[in-house]
């Protein structure tokens, strides 16, 4: 089973869920700009790609990673690799850009971001989400958490317009979130974290089935559990 898409909320993956929920979420709502050929920056595993080359317009499927990535599946392999400052393609081979959870990795963004954008034909698009409440994680390379104010200014330095950015989760999912966070990671004997996920898992399900991520407004206060978004050139 693909936990990034079929996953199920349970005991185990109290931390996990709502995040890897959220984004499969906001994947199918901007699946129909994905089209022809798409780079997927930062592959990893490519838990979306039989998803996507089976639901959008997406014809070819080409990932990409760092030379020095993380190996969490020896099976699968990026069909290139990078060294993080110039991309080994042409300028303008792609219709579109695929990135989840990748630019919070970036100690330089606009680096990246306008390579993305070399590499998008015209018209192209970029489908991105960051996290913003979630713990530290590949450990030294966890660059960053984004506002929306300044995930937008860096994709307008690196040439992006008609740019579009929305939470993956307001205040009901954070809470969620840290809820899951905190039961499933944090220091405790493994008797207690099993009895807090019993008791909080009713919780988290009933905190995520009264967020409203669709009507969160970029202002002050508001807290949200990450962003995704589209940007095209």
């Amino acid at each position: 089973m693909n936990d990034f898409i079929d996953i199920k909320l349970g005991l185990k993956n109290l931390d996990r869920y709502y995040i890897r929920h959220s984004i499969f979420k906001a994947l199918k709502k901007s699946l129909p700009n994905l089209k022809g050929n798409l780079l997927d920056i930062g592959c990893g595993q490519m838990p979306y790609k039989d998803y996507i080359l089976n639901n959008s317009d997406v014809s070819v499927y080409i990932g990409l990673d760092i030379e020095t990535a993380l190996v969490y599946d020896s099976n699968v392999k990026p069909d290139y690799t990078w060294n993080g400052v110039t991309m080994p393609f042409e300028e303008a081979s792609f219709n579109c850009a695929f990135g989840t959870e990748v630019l919070e990795h970036c100690p330089e963004p606009e680096v990246v971001l306008k390579e993305v954008y070399r590499v998008l034909k015209p018209e192209g698009v970029f489908f991105f989400t960051v996290p913003f409440l979630w713990s530290l994680h590949e450990v030294p390379h966890d660059e960053y958490r984004y506002t929306p104010f300044a995930l937008k200014r860096h994709l307008k330095n690196s040439g992006f317009t008609n740019i579009t950015i929305k939470a993956t989760g307001g205040w009901h999912g954070a809470m969620a979130q840290m809820l899951g966070l905190w039961v499933r990671r944090s220091y405790m004997g493994k008797y207690k974290r099993k009895v807090l996920s019993v008791v909080l898992k009713p919780i988290i399900k009933r905190l995520i089935a009264y967020d409203k991520p669709e009507q969160v407004v970029f202002k002050e206060g508001q807290m949200i559990t990450g962003l995704y978004g589209i940007a095209k050139k």
